[in-house]
């Protein structure tokens, strides 16, 4: 234990003293003013003893009576204390996430200008307003004027709010929502000072967002996308369900008078929450039933509150006595819910997911085979041929994208199989079927043709593999490079083992046999299930178009197999190769992969092919990151982190070094997505895809299992040979 202990020592403290050069080098503003709420806590005691209860606190705390008494110095005091001890909890927390957030995306000084600002200018119009307010005959207005408050969180929202002028579209209204949604219940519901004042701070930040942090930072703005309109609908009916429970649970009088009358009954918030919770998810996924019970339900409380204006009005006309009590917070209340039933109307075309059957087509891998012949594509297209495929194809028939369909996301493989200048097209109206259809859609291996087309979409990228691409025209096994690859052909040669490339369907039983015992021999060692997607089997490598390489010894006994898959350039015609399947026996001749590639490439290089592709191994790719940051440079350390403890089992990595001996030239493999909200359902896709036969729990225990034999296998030095298809 003390040797474990002194161990991990110094990593903590090294963590440590990274996690302190970091805020001091990229947060020194949210770092400072984090430190000194602290020590003023503990200095004043207000850490364990109520600030609002000390006579002190009208010479610290601001609002009207700190001003009118000439205590200007308040609204800086003011925001270093909390009001009562466990206040301290959110205030700081909220304080160092929202600013740091906020100086990290804008900078030191910006973010300083823009928080300090911030809190000045709405404490002093909160401030302000009540005073002017106050003698009206407005009770709210006058009982909150006699208050005082404490606190940075005015600062805080208006940091970030200005702070999320920087973000791409989905990310800039989902912060923006989420903003209104918690000021628009508390004000409305609540109405405290502290509300008053973070609705003045979001009113004054969010208009002047892109113009406080300038036009640079700013993105394009653009009108609202599918996904967008489905998140204002939530966000109003989550901000209206809220109100709800708000009222139930902390009833208060707010701007609007009293919640009496108003809020609903416990059996009705029941109903009211079972309702809304599925409407919630489904108008999140675009269904259309869940827009249907939305706008009902909509309809139903503004048609009650317009009865109830009407009911008044025949009252007051004909002399008669009414219960104005929390009438106002009535009005208010239906007044939003008739706002969302607008909403839910103006953005019904996004809501269509019902129609899945008008913008989905499956013409089969016949149709695929054609129009991949006539157009041709990437090294990794005849994987789009597969049976376990479903297909989009264009109105015109002309362009398809293949996809898997896994965990509601629909994985398209590869580039889209499209006629020259079509194929943003094809990518923009996948995009559209998926968001009609409830899934999230992604690309998997694409090539940076079409991260190109995905990148004006606002979409983005990870490098997830590297295709390894020989050039054969001018290909010479020549120099020390080729060294390996020479002694291999030469042992060969020598032990009178023969290269063939053939069809393996037209091959005889004793064959066949022996590719399969292969197969099944190099099954057995992995202990684990066989992958899919792209990664090709025996029933892939028994298609007629795939070649497939045998080494097969004077005695007929077959050494090592590799299979190759035909890259179709367009007009029909089959320029290059791609490996896919590749299996050797334990026992057999040693070189035989590096034998099986060199021989598959001079036998194409005769036949006119112009290269061939290697592929690439699933997460293993050399460590030139792309020019993806934060989320994405996570991703890749992710997928890095996966791929090594996978390694045990299916060798990927060492099927990249191995690769490496033919001196392929690199192109890289990306993952193109919408945004990193998707990421977590995406690779659950993917894990599905590559094991398609485990459902959630065996996956679970998967994962269990390789965490467990990734710490416990220690594999012995050996160079490296290729151990998985693929």
């Amino acid at each position: 234990m003390t040797n474990a202990s002194s161990a991990t020592a110094p990593v903590v403290r090294g963590h440590v003293r990274r996690t302190v050069a970091v805020l001091r080098q990229r947060l020194p503003f949210t770092s400072t003013v984090v430190l000194a709420m602290l020590l003023l806590a503990v200095a004043s005691g207000a850490l364990w003893s109520a600030m609002e209860d000390r006579p002190a606190f009208p010479f610290i705390g601001y609002g009207v009576p700190s001003l009118e008494a000439g205590r200007w110095w308040t609204v800086i005091t003011g925001s270093f204390f909390a009001i009562i001890p466990w206040y301290y909890l959110p205030m700081v927390g909220s304080f160092a996430f929202l600013v740091g957030f906020a100086e990290w995306r804008l900078g030191t000084r910006r973010a300083m200008a823009v928080t300090i600002g911030g809190q000045v200018v709405s404490v002093l119009v909160a401030t302000l307003f009540l005073a002017l307010c106050r003698n009206s005959d407005w009770v709210w207005a006058a009982r909150v004027a006699g208050n005082l408050d404490a606190g940075f969180s005015g600062g805080a929202l208006a940091a970030v709010a200005v702070a999320s002028a920087t973000l791409r579209a989905p990310w800039r209204l989902r912060v923006r929502a989420g903003l209104c949604v918690y000021a628009g219940v508390a004000i409305i519901y609540v109405g405290s000072l502290a509300d008053l004042v973070h609705f003045f701070a979001l009113l004054l930040a969010v208009p002047l967002g892109k113009r406080l942090v300038g036009a640079r930072r700013a993105p394009r703005p653009v009108g609202p996308n599918v996904r967008e309109w489905r998140l204002l609908a939530v966000a109003g009916l989550l901000l209206l369900t809220i109100a709800e429970v708000t009222m139930f649970f902390v009833p208060g009088t707010g701007p609007f008078g009293s919640a009496d009358g108003v809020s609903l009954s416990a059996p009705e918030l029941v109903v009211l929450i079972v309702l809304a919770v599925p409407v919630l998810n489904g108008l999140r996924k675009g269904s259309l039933v869940a827009w249907r019970w939305a706008v009902g339900l909509s309809a139903f409380v503004t048609l009650q509150g317009l009865v109830t204006a009407v009911l008044i009005e025949v009252a007051v006309l004909f002399g008669g006595e009414y219960d104005t009590v929390g009438l106002p917070l009535f009005f208010v209340d239906n007044l939003l819910w008739m706002v969302e039933l607008i909403l839910l109307l103006v953005g019904r075309h996004a809501f269509l997911v019902h129609r899945r059957r008008r913008y989905t087509q499956s013409p089969g891998a016949a149709l695929a085979r054609t129009l991949l012949g006539r157009h041709g594509g990437s090294t990794l297209s005849w994987m789009t041929t597969w049976p376990s495929n479903k297909y989009f194809v264009r109105a015109d028939g002309r362009s398809y994208l293949a996809y898997r369909r896994h965990a509601r996301v629909a994985v398209a493989l590869g580039d889209p199989i499209a006629p020259d200048g079509t194929a943003a097209d094809t990518v923009t109206e996948f995009a559209a079927m998926c968001e009609n259809s409830g899934l999230v859609p992604c690309v998997f291996s694409a090539t940076d043709a079409t991260i190109a087309v995905t990148r004006e979409l606002g979409w983005q990228h990870v490098k997830v593999a590297e295709d390894n691409v020989l050039d054969l025209p001018d290909l010479e096994f020549r120099g020390k490079a080729w060294q390996d690859v020479r002694t291999a052909l030469n042992k060969a040669a020598k032990q009178g083992i023969d290269f063939r490339l053939v069809r393996l369907a037209d091959q005889p039983e004793p064959i066949l046999a022996q590719v399969r015992a292969l197969s099944e021999e190099w099954m057995s060692g992995k202990g684990m299930p066989e992958m899919g997607f792209t990664l090709g089997g025996l029933d892939e490598a028994m298609d007629p178009a795939t070649r497939v390489g045998l080494a097969v010894d004077a005695e007929g006994k077959v050494h090592g197999v590799t299979s190759w898959m035909p890259v179709h350039t367009g007009a029909g015609e089959v320029s290059g190769w791609t490996l896919d399947v590749m299996r050797r026996s334990a026992h057999g001749f040693r070189p035989v992969m590096e034998f099986l590639i060199a021989s598959a490439c001079l036998a194409f290089r005769d036949e006119g092919a112009r290269f061939v592709s290697l592929s690439g191994a699933p997460l293993a790719h050399s460590h030139s990151y792309g020019n993806g940051g934060g989320p994405a440079r996570m991703v890749e350390r992710a997928l890095e982190s996966l791929g090594r403890l996978m390694e045990p089992y299916y060798g990927f990595r060492s099927l990249h070094a191995f690769k490496a001996k033919f001196q392929p030239r690199r192109v890289p493999l990306y993952l193109a997505f919408r945004d990193e909200a998707d990421l977590p359902r995406i690779g659950l896709a993917l894990s599905r895809a590559y094991l398609p036969g485990l459902r959630l729990r065996e996956l679970t225990k998967l994962v269990r299992k390789l965490s467990k034999g990734a710490r416990s296998l220690t594999p012995p030095a050996r160079r490296p040979v290729p151990a998985a298809s693929h």
